[in-house]
């Protein structure tokens, strides 16, 4: 069925009012909205930061009267509406649409990343099967693709891996299915590790083969490769945990980094690795070396 849909354009002291008054009024779901391109990352802990010009965006059931929903918004807020504007939005087969978007994806000369519902367009090559859109990774992110062409890059036959911040657990089940031995992978997210373990059983690899763990109770033990796709700060504050991971004579490969951040990251592994040019794409970084 159609729904209407409302529009608000709100400045983030405004959120809680308009959002309240919209759900008072009728609105079956709230979204905020990002008016002007401007990402926030690696906001304060316990905190949920709005851009600065924001949207927030609301959906009626298709009978609700547009000029009622005004009205009463004003009369809820004891305010003049802020720029505001309403339409009506054709449902459609959502699900359909999302799968529409997505086709496999080539990282590197071997690996593709190939959506479940997609034939390989390469049988002969190396496959992982993972859904792009869904959470945690799936190589549609620059910083994923940087990691992904990284490791198709290397020799990793009988190496041991570890993926710090495995997420979907992408890189990991790559670095297996490219011929590491064992992988290892840990992050603070038990949904995460839950989403890698899903994605490896699609992907044919053993229990095993690709151990996972909450930080709290990984092993101390070195790895052959290290890579970490998580964000620049925790990458900076982690080094010396990070560094010491990683044998003498092994690889790192680290993402989640922004352009201008990249040159603070490699600064804090620059005493223990031999660091090879910083890759760019679209803005992120990635920084590897190889440990002394």
């Amino acid at each position: 069925m159609p729904w209407l849909q409302v529009r608000l354009a709100i400045t983030p002291e405004q959120a809680e009012t308009y959002e309240d008054a919209l759900l008072e009024v009728g609105a079956v779901s709230v979204t905020f909205m990002d008016a002007e391109d401007q990402p926030i990352f690696e906001p304060d802990l316990n905190t949920t930061p709005l851009w600065s010009n924001t949207h927030l965006l609301a959906l009626f059931e298709a009978d609700a009267e547009r000029e009622a929903v005004f009205a009463h918004l004003q009369l809820l807020t004891g305010a003049e509406l802020p720029e505001h504007h309403a339409e009506v939005i054709e449902d459609q087969d959502w699900e359909r649409s999302w799968m529409d978007n997505f086709h496999p994806m080539r990282f590197g000369q071997r690996l593709w990343i190939v959506p479940s519902w997609h034939a390989a367009p390469e049988p002969g090559a190396v496959n992982l099967l993972l859904d792009p859109g869904l959470a945690f990774g799936t190589g549609t992110h620059p910083t994923t693709a940087l990691c992904l062409e990284w490791l198709d890059g290397q020799d990793l036959k009988d190496t041991q891996v570890l993926d710090f911040g495995c997420g979907s657990g992408i890189l990991a089940i790559a670095a297996l299915l490219l011929g590491a031995r064992r992988a290892v992978g840990t992050d603070i997210d038990v949904q995460a590790l839950e989403a890698s373990r899903d994605n490896a059983g699609r992907n044919g690899v053993a229990e095993a083969d690709f151990e996972l763990y909450l930080p709290e109770h990984m092993p101390a033990q070195q790895a052959d490769v290290l890579v970490a796709n998580i964000l620049a700060g925790p990458l900076v504050s982690l080094a010396p945990q990070l560094s010491g991971l990683v044998r003498p004579g092994g690889l790192l490969a680290l993402s989640g980094i922004l352009a201008e951040q990249g040159q603070e990251v490699a600064a804090a592994y620059a005493a223990d690795f031999d660091l090879d040019p910083i890759a760019e794409r679209e803005g992120w970084v990635r920084i590897s070396g190889r440990r002394r």
